[in-house]
């Protein structure tokens, strides 16, 4: 089956992403139905952006990357807090995987990375939010332990 991993070699490295990933995490966000209405490839605010992630030592932008192509992307932000006897907060955002690569083990492998990361740095729980049409990313994250166990809600501002 083509763009299955069928060895170590083939397991993608996990990096910090730079400025020059921007395009790339862009066009991931671009390719799905939700991300195609709501993202501007090339828009400035996409820079500015990611200068505030690289600033701040309380988000990590990572991305997967394959023979040296970037195939996937998540944002792992560590908030700290007073609940559940101070404990922080591992949230995981902007998962995305490249079309051509879905179901070749990229997205197990990006949350495998960020579990651990999350242990790694301190964290007592990993959480995320996906939207409510996501109907194959819901099944995906409770297949890797994720539990339904809040209601979201947003406010647009």
């Amino acid at each position: 089956m083509v763009g299955v991993q069928d060895s170590a070699a083939n397991t993608p490295e996990f990096r910090a992403a730079t400025a020059a990933d921007i395009p790339a995490i862009v066009a991931m966000l671009t390719d799905d139905p939700l991300g195609a209405s709501r993202e501007n490839p090339g828009d400035p605010g996409y820079d500015q952006a990611f200068s505030a992630i690289a600033a701040d030592p309380n988000q990590e932008l990572v991305v997967a990357e394959r023979d040296g192509e970037v195939v996937g992307t998540l944002q792992l932000t560590f908030t700290p807090g007073l609940s559940r006897v101070g404990a922080t907060r591992a949230t995981i955002e902007g998962v995305r995987v490249r079309a051509d690569q879905r179901g070749a083990g990229v997205g197990e492998e990006l949350f495998a990375w960020a579990i651990e990361r999350a242990r790694v740095r301190g964290a007592s729980l990993v959480q995320l939010t996906t939207d409510a049409t996501r109907k194959d990313a819901q099944r995906f994250y409770e297949r890797l332990g994720f539990v339904a166990s809040h209601i979201g809600m947003k406010l647009p501002l």
